[in-house]
């Protein structure tokens, strides 16, 4: 049986990686059988073509994951494969909150054949062989033998082909510039950013999140040397192609247990399996020193750091107080001096924000080494403690804002400003962080530093830019790159003028979480 595994975009901006679910179920598909992959980030997919490409590949089953911002062009290209007699699959994070939406239970139409529920490491092969036997279910969840729900244990780890898997679709440099790049070497050929977990779960259940509800507050990893012998295997492909590969650890919190972290960054640098990789882990747990050294000597370039609130009454009051505002300076600039950076994600619209959150946020990013500032509005996603709160009171103005996704707008009316005013809140922390302006004043803090860092924060920034501003057709990027010219000449300069053998820079990636989904 051919199988698709399809993850779609939500038609506002395109991800800067693949997800990992894909390679994951394709690495535990029973033999037997052929699995497609197609990440409508990377390449774009209407009802039509998908409707299309099903029919003419003879394709007997489609899984889609999605998330919840991406469950309303899921459910459309799901309605699409159905209607040309293919069965559908339908996981992720929504999906396992909203199983009677997919399946039509709600009163609503049905848009899967089948929903797997929770991690689906153990139930994926025994979905396959149903539906080729055409004995699919309406509902896979993992439970035991006495019917209560079993986490997959990490230990007996798939790998997956990364030397074998057509990763073409995925490489982030233009066409264009292929034959120029390999010109001027240094392997940038290609640029590939993977997805790589090295453990599961979060013990925080901070209220807005929904990753301890989907993935549960008991913590599990795979072996050290499951995640060496996996980077080994990235960095073997990319200097086989010429090309650059990096890592982005998806795991929710990459150091939650901080023993364990060291012990795998100690062996990823004794086996020399440094990559350059980028990882979301707590402030709180950046307090030490020895962490973060080992961080900068395993190939730890950027953290993600949801920093979500300057406001100690705001994290207090979603069950984050871990996160100490006074504390946020330290640490970005302990990772600095290490060459480390860090990518801060902030949330407006929480019940003790006013206007003027984004000025006098702002006014503390000033003061930080440069980073990639990222704002959201609070979001109440499904099931998560936040949604019931805001149900119980009255408060959602949009109950089910997925299945019409408007991309920065709030579903609810905050406590202390009008929908409005947050929305002219996360406008200006974008506009105020992405300007040419501020660009270029990121890029000129760093003037102490080697060529490659510079060049690293404008393009970071330039990509970050793209998820409030999109830049996904040409023109937009003519655009952009016409706006930053003065930033650009500069580099320009300065790279003939000092040369080019500056330090390679690492390249950014957008975070995966979606408020954690």
């Amino acid at each position: 049986m051919k199988i698709l595994l399809y993850n779609p975009d939500n038609g506002v901006t395109r991800n800067f990686m693949p997800h990992l679910w894909m390679f994951l179920l394709q690495a535990l598909t029973p033999p037997g059988h052929e699995v497609v992959l197609i990440d409508g980030n990377a390449q774009p997919m209407d009802e039509e073509s998908i409707a299309r490409y099903v029919r003419e590949q003879n394709v007997g089953l489609v899984g889609i994951g999605a998330m919840t911002r991406m469950i309303a062009k899921a459910y459309r290209m799901a309605d699409a494969v159905r209607a040309v007699g293919v069965k559908v699959v339908m996981g992720g994070p929504h999906v396992t909150e909203m199983a009677d939406e997919a399946l039509g239970r709600d009163g609503g139409s049905r848009h899967a054949d089948a929903v797997a529920l929770g991690e689906a490491d153990e139930t994926w092969p025994r979905i396959v062989e149903d539906a080729a036997r055409g004995t699919l279910k309406d509902v896979y969840a993992p439970v035991d033998d006495f019917g209560q729900e079993r986490k997959p244990s990490l230990q007996s780890y798939p790998e997956i082909p990364w030397d074998k898997i057509k990763l073409d679709q995925f490489n982030l440099l233009p066409g264009i510039l292929h034959p120029l790049l390999k010109r001027v070497g240094a392997g940038w050929g290609t640029f590939r950013i993977i997805p790589v977990e090295s453990g599961r779960g979060c013990p925080y259940g901070c209220e807005f999140c929904t990753v301890t509800g989907f993935f549960g507050d008991s913590i599990r990893f795979r072996t050290n040397e499951s995640v060496v012998n996996e980077l080994l295997l990235l960095k073997a492909r990319a200097r086989a192609e010429g090309g650059q590969i990096a890592v982005f650890f998806i795991d929710d919190n990459f150091a939650i247990n901080v023993k364990r972290t060291k012990s795998l960054l100690r062996d990823i640098i004794a086996a020399n399996a440094q990559v350059h990789w980028v990882a979301q882990i707590s402030a709180n747990l950046l307090r030490d020193e020895e962490l973060v050294d080992l961080i900068a000597a395993a190939g730890g370039k950027w953290i993600f750091i949801g920093m979500e609130s300057i406001d100690p009454a705001n994290l207090a009051d979603v069950k984050k107080g871990f996160n100490k505002p006074g504390e946020y300076a330290v640490v970005l600039d302990r990772l600095a001096q290490r060459n480390v950076f860090a990518i801060t994600s902030f949330i407006f619209g929480m019940d003790n924000d006013t206007p003027g959150v984004a000025e006098r946020t702002l006014k503390e990013i000033r003061t930080w080494p440069p980073g990639l500032p990222i704002f959201g509005l609070m979001t109440p996603l499904p099931a998560t403690p936040l949604y019931k709160k805001l149900e119980a009171a009255g408060r959602l103005t949009r109950p089910k804002h997925w299945q019409e996704f408007i991309p920065f707008a709030m579903a609810h009316t905050p406590l202390k400003m009008s929908i409005d005013e947050a929305h002219n809140e996360v406008r200006k922390g974008w506009s105020s962080s992405y300007s040419p302006e501020a660009i270029g004043r990121a890029v000129d803090s760093l003037n102490h530093k080697p060529l490659g860092y510079r060049i690293n924060i404008f393009i970071a920034r330039l990509c970050f830019r793209g998820i409030y501003f999109p830049q996904m057709g040409r023109f937009a990027w003519l655009k952009t790159i016409l706006e930053n010219r003065r930033t650009i000449f500069k580099l320009i300069k300065q790279g003939f003028g000092g040369g080019l053998h500056a330090a390679v820079p690492s390249v950014a990636t957008q975070p995966v979480s979606e408020q954690r989904n």
